[in-house]
């Protein structure tokens, strides 16, 4: 690459950063919703969001120039879905929390540097609602209708057993966890993370879904989670977790005969390569900004970082004890999917 290409590289990645804070701007003051519901001028704007009417003004202008609303000021084709629709499959309006999140921690990251330690990932809280925000349409979409459909031995199971018992470690805001509640009506789901803040949240998801009856949260360590299951799940978690071997042994021993553990993290090479992907770019800029630091705050046995490499997790899940640990075929961007036996 060369030094005018690269210079025309970050100032295009510089253009795209400040309009994602534009974009936060916009969601967290309501104003793509009051644009949407009729607000086209400034003063209109103003009304209607709260705000001040000079910078009703600017943000306007600067979100037109950027494509994202028109001219007259109306949004932009397709804006709704992506930057409005928080549970629809074009939804991507959190990548400004997520961008503004590891922003804000990087003064801290940069003394991680220096010193070797880590940046706990209750520190991180827009991150936490930028993950949430992100993955929210895949698992609302396509977990229980593409990516456990892929493996009919476990959606058989989880629609013909009585009772079944689903543990979602690593759930987060428990998306995937409420998920899985509202797919199969017969099972019990409990989601486990170590994160008191997003648990505090996947209860009040549960309880507005009308699933907190079959869907319980845990603040805890996934290695040392207890009961039995038909499944168990961990999406886009294991990467972050400081004994991975630990936590995939505890849940083969927490496996009811015949059960299954399923597992999402990053779709990345299977070896280092130079230059890489925009996909695994992305995934490596997160790792040095956040997944690594956070890691590193738990005193590991391992720091991973965000880029698991299939050959990493298949190796991980054999020293965990599993015969017959395989990549599924399952189409995703982002994500790989495995299956642990």
């Amino acid at each position: 690459m060369t030094a005018e290409a690269l210079a025309e590289r970050l100032l295009g990645a510089l253009t795209g950063a400040v309009e994602l804070c534009t974009v936060e701007l916009g969601r967290q003051l309501g104003l793509y919703a009051a644009v949407r519901d009729g607000a086209r001028d400034p003063a209109e704007l103003a009304k209607a969001a709260g705000i001040d009417e000079r910078y009703a003004r600017e943000w306007l202008e600067q979100q037109a120039a950027a494509g994202f609303l028109t001219g007259s000021f109306e949004l932009a084709p397709g804006a709704e879905e992506v930057l409005l629709d928080e549970g629809g499959p074009a939804y991507a309006g959190a990548a400004g929390e997520f961008a503004l999140g590891v922003a804000l921690l990087t003064p801290r990251v940069i003394e991680a540097f220096r010193t070797g330690a880590g940046v706990p990932y209750s520190e991180y809280g827009h991150v936490r609602h930028g993950i949430a925000g992100f993955n929210r349409p895949m698992f609302d979409h396509s977990l229980t209708t593409e990516w456990l459909p892929a493996v009919p031995e476990i959606e058989q199971r989880l629609r013909a057993t009585p009772g079944a018992r689903i543990l979602d470690l690593g759930c987060g805001m428990g998306y995937s966890s409420v998920a899985l509640a509202l797919a199969y009506p017969s099972v019990t789901v409990r989601g486990v993370d170590l994160d008191e803040h997003s648990v505090a949240e996947a209860r009040r998801i549960a309880a507005e879904a009308g699933v907190a009856d079959r869907v319980s949260f845990t603040t805890g360590d996934a290695a040392e989670a207890g009961g039995d299951y038909d499944l168990i799940t961990i999406f886009e978690a294991l990467h972050d977790m400081g004994d991975p071997v630990g936590v995939l042994r505890n849940a083969r021993a927490l496996l009811n005969p015949g059960g299954s553990v399923f597992i999402a993290d990053e779709r990345v090479s299977d070896e280092f390569t130079a230059p890489a992907g925009e996909i695994e770019r992305l995934q490596y800029a997160f790792s040095v900004l956040h997944c690594l630091p956070a890691t590193r705050a738990e005193n590991p046995v391992v720091a991973n970082g965000t880029i698991l490499r299939a050959p990493t997790l298949l190796g991980w899940a054999r020293d965990a004890g599993y015969s017959r640990p395989e990549v599924l075929d399952v189409p995703n961007d982002f994500w790989r999917f495995y299956r642990l036996r």
